[in-house]
């Protein structure tokens, strides 16, 4: 691969010029790596979206670190792959190496002895190869059956040695392939929580079902019913509000403690008024799949702390309350 040679220092840079001008010449090699994009890819991606078995990516030094980072990110959106280190595998770990995989090969200069010892293996096996490389022209860019433009212009290192803008655009590139392979397979963020039920984020993701009050824990009236059964419901299950619904079990609105407050203001004695002449009608609900972090968006957009649970057809399913979102580590 064609490299432009070091450039010679004018004189002593900042800190901060030394930053920006790294960071520009990597920001300039991703600028190009997404406009010279081709039929290739598209084929890599058919590739691993059609794999049966696992995705294998090798790589050594620096380029393993980044297939590391690939195999990860695959794994945590649906798609099986592991990390084989291209040195061990030619100890053993080969093995790991089965039917209905497809092996990723990443080499910048795409000469590196160990991972091309792994292709022969791998067509024993009729694996697919995918190779992400820096030079269309190296062997394993020949070798593979979709070979990925990785290269670069130049490193941002000034000696033109260190790797930098190189391994920046293979990470971008392989990012690219499991974030098409992810839409392609139509992976979901309730996929991803599941996938990440630890942490942060895997509770942020929880399905609301996993969350939510059901059964008798969820106050709730039919619309035949006065306001003494609703304030019964509401003292009852303590949550400040009340379902209301019909003969169906379909939610039909609410009457919160707010309601309560204004009606009694107004009114007086409320209690033996119907509860359908002081419920909010088409109250904000959520279905049961979604994730928490929704529930809690929804209750910051419209100031309430209770969402109801419903089916698709508006049948009652459950109810929570901010509390629960607080207690489970969403907030």
């Amino acid at each position: 691969m064609n490299r432009r040679p070091s450039r010679a220092r004018r004189g002593p840079e900042s800190d901060i010029d030394v930053a920006q001008r790294v960071i520009g010449i990597e920001a300039s090699a991703l600028t190009v790596l997404a406009a010279r994009l081709g039929d290739e890819f598209p084929k890599a991606v058919e590739l691993v979206v059609r794999c049966r078995g696992k995705v294998v990516v090798a790589g050594l030094g620096k380029s393993g670190l980044i297939c590391r980072k690939l195999a990860a990110t695959l794994a945590s959106t649906g798609t099986p792959a592991l990390f084989l280190h291209a040195a061990e595998g030619l100890h053993g770990d080969i093995g790991l190496l089965a039917r209905g995989d497809v092996l990723v090969a990443l080499s910048n200069s795409g000469t590196t002895g160990e991972l091309l010892a792994l292709l022969a293996p791998a067509r024993r096996l009729d694996l697919p190869v995918i190779a992400i490389t820096g030079d269309l022209t190296s062997p394993l860019a020949r070798e593979a059956d979709v070979a990925l433009d990785a290269g670069v212009a130049e490193e941002a290192c000034p000696m033109g040695l260190t790797p930098t803008a190189s391994t920046t655009a293979a990470m971008a590139l392989g990012d690219a392939l499991a974030i098409a392979v992810l839409e392609r397979r139509g992976f979901r963020a309730e996929d991803f929580g599941q996938l990440h039920p630890g942490g942060a984020l895997g509770r942020r993701l929880r399905p609301i079902e996993e969350l939510m009050r059901v059964g008798e824990a969820v106050p709730c009236v039919f619309s035949e019913a006065t306001m003494a059964e609703a304030i019964a419901q509401m003292s009852g299950k303590q949550l400040g509000v009340t379902a209301v619904v019909d003969d169906r079990g379909a939610l039909v609105g609410v009457v919160t403690d707010g309601d309560l407050r204004r009606a009694m203001q107004a009114r007086g004695d409320i209690r033996d008024l119907p509860v359908t002449a002081l419920m909010t009608a088409a109250p904000k609900t959520i279905a049961a799949h979604a994730p928490a972090e929704q529930a809690l968006a929804r209750m910051e957009e419209f100031s309430i702390t209770v969402l109801f649970v419903v089916e698709t057809d508006d049948r009652l399913r459950g109810v929570i309350h901010l509390h629960d979102l607080l207690r489970a580590g969403v907030v």
